[in-house]
C-alpha cells in the first residue's frame, strides 16, 4: 500500500494472495483494510463488509471516511472495514496434533473449486498457508459421534510458511485473517445433500481481532465451527490458537450462495 494525499492511501493486490480466479482472498483484503484503521483490529474487532470482488494487480484508491476506511474502483465500492464494539466468540480450542490429523479429512483434496486460494488451495509449499480443515470432533457435543457423520466442527494445523512476513520479519495480520477466512466456509461443507454446493459460497462479511502475534515457522490450530443458515447465508466462527490453547485471533463469517 503507498500514500498518496490526504486520507487517500492506494492499495495493490499481489497475484500471490488470490482467491477465486482473478479477485483477492476475501480475509487477506479484510486484514489489509482492518490494518489501516486506529487500533488495527487488536483493540478491538473491525468489521469488513466484501460488496464486490477486488481485482488483482490494479490500483485502488483506499480512502477514510470517519471512522471507516473505504475501497473502490471508480464509483463502485468494493469493501468497507469499520471498528465494532462486540465480543467475538471463538469456536472451541482443538489440539494441533488432532486438528493435523483432521487434514485427512479436507474434501478439497478430491475437487476444490477455488484450487488457486491463497489460504486453503492446492497451492505450492510455501507459496500459499496450505490450509486445509477437515472434520473433528465438538466437545460441545456428544463425543462418541464419528466426525465424518455431519460434524459441523473442522480443524487444521497450520505450519506458517517462512516467506509470509514483512520486511520487519512479522508475520502481517492480513496473513491472520487469511488464515480465519476459508475455513469457515469449509465447516458448512457437510450441510449440503451432495457435500457439494452447485457453486462455492463467497465471503460476504468478516468480522475479526487479532490479540496476539503469529510467527514464522510456527504451529497453530486453525478451527472453525458452521453457525446456522438463512437461505443464501452461511454463518460460521473461525479462530486460531498457539499449541498450548491461548487464543491468537478470533472471527465471525458470512457466506453468500451464488444464485442458482
Amino acid at each position: 500500500m503507498t500514500a498518496a494525499a490526504g486520507l487517500q492511501t492506494v492499495l495493490t493486490v499481489p497475484k500471490r494472495f488470490r482467491g477465486p480466479e482473478g479477485t483477492a482472498n476475501g480475509g487477506w483484503i479484510a486484514g489489509t483494510l482492518a490494518g489501516t484503521l486506529t487500533g488495527g483490529g487488536h483493540d478491538s474487532p473491525v468489521e469488513v463488509t466484501l460488496r464486490r470482488p477486488v481485482p488483482l494487480e490494479t490500483d485502488l484508491p483506499v480512502e477514510h471516511v470517519g471512522n471507516a476506511v473505504v475501497l473502490s474502483q471508480g464509483d463502485s465500492h468494493l469493501v468497507e472495514a469499520i471498528p465494532v464494539a462486540e465480543t467475538l466468540t471463538p469456536p472451541p480450542f482443538v489440539r494441533f496434533t488432532e486438528a493435523a490429523r483432521a487434514e485427512a479429512g479436507f474434501p478439497g483434496r478430491h475437487g476444490h473449486a477455488i484450487a488457486g486460494c491463497f489460504a486453503c488451495g492446492l497451492r505450492e509449499p510455501g507459496d500459499g498457508l496450505r490450509i486445509f480443515p477437515g472434520p473433528v470432533n465438538d466437545p460441545a457435543k456428544d463425543p462418541v459421534e464419528a466426525p465424518a457423520e455431519g460434524a459441523e466442527l473442522v480443524a487444521a494445523g497450520w505450519r506458517v510458511p517462512f516467506n509470509v512476513t514483512d520486511e520487519q520479519g512479522v508475520v502481517p495480520d492480513s496473513i491472520v485473517w487469511a488464515a480465519l477466512d476459508c475455513v469457515t466456509g469449509w465447516a458448512h461443507y457437510r450441510s449440503f445433500p451432495d457435500r457439494r454446493p452447485i457453486q462455492p459460497p463467497l465471503l460476504g462479511r468478516l468480522t475479526g481481532q487479532v490479540f496476539r502475534r503469529v510467527y514464522p515457522l510456527g504451529r497453530y490450530s486453525v478451527v472453525a465451527r458452521a453457525e446456522g443458515r438463512d437461505g443464501r447465508k452461511l454463518f460460521g466462527t473461525s479462530a486460531v490458537y498457539e499449541v498450548d490453547g491461548t487464543l491468537v485471533a478470533a472471527a465471525k463469517a458470512t457466506w453468500i450462495l451464488p444464485r442458482q
